[in-house]
């Protein structure tokens, strides 16, 4: 112990030490104006500007008088104030500071590791005007650990919004513990008053659990139930239900329920499993009970489990899968596809020489049992596929231009057929071969001086393509069951045209960018029919559609497909803008404009859909998204931002997120305005957030529904 002041008195075991007393171990310092001193029992009284600091935990203490034990560490502070370290849990959408635990109290106790705080208040706000602070008949904090306080209210400036008979805030760098959730309120249109409660169990070190129920006044109960584990270090997985009983019937097939879940393994000797899980029992229910606007406009769910392997240039998959596509929000009006299982083995391209020349080999092959299900159309449990697809290519180079042929055949085997009149048992066999010639023609290139925000130099490059295509052999389209892409093959004979330009802006520092990219293709079709497969006066889906552009146009037979443009620019503002232009209609049928950038803090996103097709072909859409959004949820100060859905056609505002976050150093404030018209439902609700720093977050505001 070392021991320092400006004047000493000894008597005995008796020391009295006054003026700038310190008094200091390994462990802790203490100062004062004035100390009574016992060496023999360790005990001290300090008196005047008492400061007592604990190395090894980081808290201290200031106070007007103190009774110490420098031997058993245990004491007594009168008019307290100090702070305590607390771990920083640095991760998305959780309010931060450097800013340690502050508290005040009457007087505390301090045994051994660990403070009692009497008639005082908890903050990690700046002192001495606090934004938050929790006033306690009593706290217990042992620091590095954990604080406790007993008969707590909740104090925002001085005004009174919480009572929490027991309260409990890990300070642990990682804080894994059981407890209540905070409950959260709130109010929908449509669904009424709503309050919900929630617990959250860490079962152990390895696996945790959170349920969470609502009540909505105009639906009654809603369910959510979320399992995690981590049961080794190479296995995770993370299931998720949702779901609600409307017992007052009060809105039509509101009942339902969402199962979600992912998970992973690493199985050894470089095999992995991997499943995604995606169920719901209805479309009403995911359109009605959704806060999500992408999931409300989507028709789909895909579930899939696989295990795989890859070596050198192989693979073997193994593959579940289950799609569903809903039709309308009629119960049982889906489309369902089930694969139960499928075996791939696939070869990535593999170089072979042959005299010198240089040839790459490829495989895909499945085989699986499968199934299609939907209204008026069902077959049979167990549909058998085998698919057996070999190709080999070669390369050219002559004078600039390269040339690529490949060719490739085709068996699949099906254990059942629509021979039209609906499912049949009879099996069929669709033999294919398939070539296609890709020339890539000389490019065109020149060197020019930049404008001083493009950068030192750009190069402006023309690149002409051409690729024939010809697949052959099958006579039987009408008759395959469609199962996936790969049953959309069809024959055909057509060539491609295409021709990209190019604009590459160089830096004074040499970095190249790929400013510019302006790409146009277009098919000619030599069969009109694709070997019979084409139905005048409904829609057709063929691959050779589909590697074109992903809007529909085969509606009969035709020679010339769309005019496909694709404009994108790439910079601290992204541009992208895609066009079809059918010659036929002598219309733009299709334009996709997205727009999207962030400078500094801010942040714009802008996309615009215009389809104007044949009704046919898919219906007509104009639709307009977009987002602006300052500062980030964690930036100090005012943030906003604002996301809306417009649909131009039915002139509706299908949704509306506004949001206004004003965060201090030591917590913030969220408020969100949030409208919805997708549908039957027509609702809006106000979301609101309190978020303290280091703690976390209370309030009707997920940080999934959040603009930023």
């Amino acid at each position: 112990m070392r021991i320092e002041s400006v004047t000493q008195e000894v008597e005995g075991v008796s020391r009295r030490l006054r003026g700038n007393v310190r008094i200091e171990t390994t462990d802790m310092q203490l100062r004062a104006d004035e100390v009574d001193y016992n060496s023999e029992t360790g005990e001290l009284e300090a008196r005047g500007h008492v400061h007592f600091e604990h190395f090894t935990r980081g808290e201290k203490l200031d106070c007007e008088k103190a009774e110490y034990n420098v031997n058993t560490e245990t004491g007594k502070f009168y008019e307290v104030s100090g702070s305590a370290a607390a771990r920083i849990q640095a991760r998305r959408g959780l309010l931060t500071t450097q800013n340690p635990f502050y508290f005040q109290g009457k007087w505390a106790e301090r045994l051994k590791d660990h403070y009692i705080l009497h008639d005082g208040f908890l903050t990690d706000c700046e002192l001495p005007r606090t934004w938050w602070r929790l006033k306690a008949s009593t706290f217990e904090v042992v620091p590095g650990e954990h604080a406790i306080a007993r008969s707590s209210w909740f104090y925002l400036r001085n005004v009174r919004l919480m009572y929490f008979p027991y309260f409990y805030k890990s300070l642990k760098k990682e804080p894994r513990k059981s407890g209540f959730l905070i409950p959260n309120m709130g109010r929908s249109s449509r669904r009424g008053y709503m309050i919900g409660a929630g617990y959250y169990w860490a079962i152990n070190r390895s696996y945790d659990l959170t349920y969470r129920t609502r009540y909505f006044t105009s639906a009654g109960f809603a369910h959510h139930v979320d399992f995690r584990g981590d049961p080794n270090e190479r296995t995770s997985f993370d299931v998720l239900a949702d779901g609600l009983k409307d017992r007052r019937n009060s809105l039509r097939y509101a009942s339902g329920a969402v199962l979600r879940g992912n998970a992973k393994t690493d199985l050894g000797k470089g095999w992995l499993a991997r499943g995604d899980l995606s169920y719901i029992t209805s479309l009403a229910f995911r359109q009605q009970f959704t806060e999500s606007f992408t999931e409300a406009i989507s028709s789909q769910t895909n579930s899939v489990g696989f295990v795989t392997k890859h070596w050198a240039d192989y693979g073997v998959n193994f593959v579940v899968q289950r799609n569903v596509n809903f039709q309308s929000t009629l119960p049982h009006d889906y489309i369902s596809i089930r694969k139960l299982p499928e075996v791939q083995f696939l070869t990535r391209e593999h170089q072979l020489d042959f005299k010198g020349w240089p040839f790459w080999v490829s495989l895909d092959s499945s085989a699986g049992l499968l199934r299609r299900s939907q209204n008026l159309f069902q077959t049979r449990q167990f549909v058998s596929r085998l698919d057996f697809a070999p190709r080999i290519s070669t390369a050219f180079h002559w004078m600039g231009v390269h040339v690529t042929p490949t060719f490739g055949i085709r068996q699949t085997a099906y254990g059942s057929s629509d021979r039209g009149t609906g499912f049949t048992g009879e099996n069929i066999l669709r033999n294919s071969r398939d070539v296609s010639v890709d020339v890539l023609l000389p490019s065109l290139a020149r060197v020019f001086d930049a404008p001083s925000w493009m950068g030192d130099k750009v190069k402006h490059i023309i690149e002409p393509r051409v690729v024939y295509k010809y697949t052959g052999g099958i006579d039987n389209f009408a008759n395959v069951i469609r199962f996936d892409e790969s049953d959309l093959l069809s024959n055909t004979n057509q060539v491609e045209f295409s021709v990209t330009n190019r604009l590459l802006a160089k830096e004074k520092d040499g970095n190249v960018t790929d400013f510019v990219t302006w790409q146009v293709w277009y098919d000619r079709f030599f069969d009109p029919t694709f070997g019979g497969a084409i139905v005048p006066g409904i829609r057709n889906v063929l691959q050779s559609s589909l590697d074109l552009t992903g809007y529909g146009y085969l509606d009969g037979r035709r020679r010339s497909s769309p005019i496909v443009s694709a404009l994108r620019l790439q910079s601290r503002v992204g541009l992208e803008w895609r066009t079809d232009y059918d010659p036929l209609r002598r219309d733009i049928v299709n334009s996709t404009l997205a727009l999207d950038g962030r400078i500094k803090d801010y942040r714009v996103s802008v996309a615009h859909t215009d389809i104007k097709t044949n009704t046919l072909l898919s219906p007509n859409a104009n639709q307009f998204r977009g987002s602006f959004a300052y500062g980030s949820d964690t930036r100090r100060g005012f943030s906003y931002g604002f996301n809306a859905a417009y649909d131009y056609r039915v002139g509706v505002m299908q949704f509306t997120q506004t949001q206004l976050t004003y965060n201090t150093d030591c917590c913030g404030l969220s408020v969100q305005y949030y409208r919805f018209a997708v549908g039957t439902r027509n609702e809006s609700q106000v979301r609101v957030s309190f978020a303290v720093s280091n703690i976390g977050a209370f309030g009707t505001l997920k940080r999934q529904e959040r603009v930023f």
